[in-house]
């Protein structure tokens, strides 16, 4: 006997608050990048030059980033019938992609620094930091609460949390040199940042990589779900079990189930009602599918067969 039973709870859609504050973000980071390019041709700073062509980027980024909220914001269709919420994941991987080469870029232009450096008008350097920080400081403040639970709009978050950091380095780096002359400073901090932005965005990289490819959400245990659930007494066993995520908030659950007595469907609600209220109130499963059996696939594991 095999009954094939659904469930779905879609989540909130995208509010238009992530719109909104992306298109401010946007617009101080076209500002700041005005800036930097116009102070480091006037200061011969090449540092401020690169930081404008790092700001370029994140313009290219929060503009990705805004198309795919957007997109993520469609109801689904026949055509799409999970919906566009992995648009964000997409975006994601984007943005984390163009950050590490970005990094590998701020690399490079260290290393020529630390091998020749150049003098800089140091205090020009210092006043358009100090703008970078306090622009940036806006943009991480607005896009801060959506970042915990969103890899794209952490992504974006990163991006100018990193840059934030960066301007510090760079105040920090100039106040030396006005003093010191310490122009290898400069590099330094660039190799410090560069190394923490790698290190942000394999995380971003690695947790999309494992929801584009349908794999188990490292914060589920298939064996303890199943082991939760066959601790009823109308299940004998729980088998071909499938958990994956959509995106950050929408997590799927499908599995057939073995049941100790074969009984009529319609008193199957009961059982099902109990899974459910696991599933969800425990597990947070937010799309579910069970296929009910009765002495079905008695040799089989929790995920694949047996051979």
């Amino acid at each position: 006997m095999t009954e094939h039973t659904h469930a779905h709870s879609h989540p909130g859609g995208f509010g238009g608050v992530k719109g909104k504050n992306l298109i401010i973000t946007m617009v101080l980071k076209i500002v700041l990048t005005i800036a930097e390019v116009l102070g480091g041709w006037f200061s011969g700073s090449l540092s401020l030059l690169s930081d404008a062509l790092h700001n370029l980027n994140d313009v290219l980024s929060i503009i990705i980033s805004w198309f795919a909220v957007k997109m993520a914001a469609k109801e689904h269709d026949k055509k799409n019938t999970f919906g566009y919420r992995r648009a964000t994941i997409i975006a994601a991987v984007i943005n984390a992609t163009l950050l590490i080469i970005m990094s590998l870029f701020l690399f490079r232009e260290a290393y020529f620094k630390f091998i020749q450096p150049e003098k800089i008008n140091a205090l020009l350097v210092i006043v358009i930091a100090a703008i970078g920080i306090v622009l940036n400081a806006v943009a991480v403040y607005l896009l801060h609460k959506s970042s915990g639970d969103d890899l794209n709009m952490r992504a974006v978050y990163l991006h100018f949390l990193s840059d934030a950091l960066s301007s510090v380095g760079v105040m920090v780096g100039g106040i030396v040199i006005y003093y010191f002359d310490a122009y290898w400073i400069d590099p330094l901090l660039t190799v410090l940042i560069g190394v923490y932005i790698l290190k942000e965005s394999y995380e971003i990289l690695k947790e999309s990589a494992n929801i584009l490819m349908q794999g188990t959400p490292k914060t589920v245990d298939i064996d303890e779900i199943a082991e939760e659930l066959e601790k009823m007494d109308a299940i004998k066993n729980i088998h071909h079990v499938h958990i994956w995520a959509l995106d950050e908030h929408t997590l799927f659950f499908e599995a057939h189930v073995n049941l100790q007595n074969d009984i009529l469907v319609s008193e199957l609600s009961d059982v099902y009602e109990k899974l459910e209220q696991v599933l969800k109130g425990r597990f947070g499963v937010t799309h579910l599918t069970i296929q009910f059996e009765y002495n079905c696939c008695e040799d089989v594991g929790r995920v694949l067969d047996k051979e």
